[in-house]
């Protein structure tokens, strides 16, 4: 296929990679001056979509999309794909998927899991609304950037299904986070922790995969000082998000929202900002109640 890949960020750039790698013809822009192997370097947007199959999309938000999308869907050819991978508000992406469908294109929004590692390794979870025809036609790039990719029904579900899910996210870090922590003041050991909580009814991702205790568990980004895998701001980003879906369709979250306003007051009034998400741990860790 021939591929338009707009947004050559940090999970741009190595997405892109692994579809060049694979033999597809990749033409990509970025705001920024960007080289990536086996990617053709474009002056704009709508020269990277001219001619192509499937416009790939990976940008920082809502309004950055809308603007992106007005000037590479004039350009883009009748029954091409226009494939929204980044994470967006659910208003944004379905506004997009109606202009898009208007101008005779398949829209799809397809926001990932997996972070930095997952675009490089192209074991990303890809979350897809849109068409069935749509979903078809991008299922070999899906194949080619990650390892699973879930068809969620109509235009914007991909980005409600990604929203709802990363609101547990930061729900159960924050609650893995504070028992670690409560555990430590009880004297309870934490390797003792986890093996009780690790298999049983407390079990979670958090803990599991990505405890946030060091020296726990598998490799996690604790154990690396809490070095990013997935920043706080960007957990930030998306809690904000997930308040944002839920004001619109009147949804009661109420620890959607508290970890809302924890992650707030951890990146924009702390030492949050640049660190995992999960270096929840030592702030809890430092702090007494009240």
């Amino acid at each position: 296929m021939k591929i338009g890949f707009i947004g050559l960020g940090n999970m741009g750039a190595p997405m892109a990679k692994n579809l060049a790698r694979a033999g597809h013809e990749v033409i990509g822009y970025d705001m920024a001056t960007v080289a990536v192997d086996g990617v053709w370097s474009a002056r704009s947007a709508s020269e990277a979509a001219t001619d192509a199959d499937i416009v790939v999309t990976m940008l920082p938000n809502g309004d950055i999309l809308r603007a992106v999308a007005a000037e590479v869907i004039p350009a883009m050819k009748s029954g091409a794909v226009l494939l929204d991978c980044s994470t967006v508000d659910v208003e944004s992406a379905r506004a997009v998927a109606a202009d898009a469908e208007a101008a005779g294109l398949l829209p799809l929004d397809a926001p990932v899991s997996g972070g930095i590692g997952g675009a490089a390794a192209g074991t990303l979870t890809f979350m897809v609304g849109g068409s069935e025809a749509a979903y078809k036609t991008a299922l070999p790039l899906f194949d080619i950037m990650g390892q699973k990719a879930v068809h969620c029904g109509a235009s914007g579900n991909g980005q409600a299904a990604k929203i709802c899910n990363n609101m547990i996210l930061g729900v159960t870090m924050i609650a893995t986070c504070e028992a670690f922590a409560l555990a430590d003041k009880l004297g309870l050991d934490r390797q003792a922790m986890f093996d009780v909580v690790s298999t049983s009814s407390g079990y979670s991702w958090s803990m599991n995969a990505y405890c946030p205790a060091p020296g726990i568990g598998p490799q996690s980004p604790a154990d690396n000082d809490y070095t990013p895998g997935f920043a706080a701001e960007l957990m930030l980003k998306d809690l904000r998000l997930s308040q944002q879906a839920a004001e619109a369709s009147d949804a009661d979250t109420p620890l959607g929202q508290a970890a809302t306003e924890l992650y707030r007051t951890f990146v924009e009034d702390e030492d949050g900002k640049g660190r995992d998400f999960s270096a929840m741990l030592p702030r809890f860790e430092a702090r007494k109640r009240g």
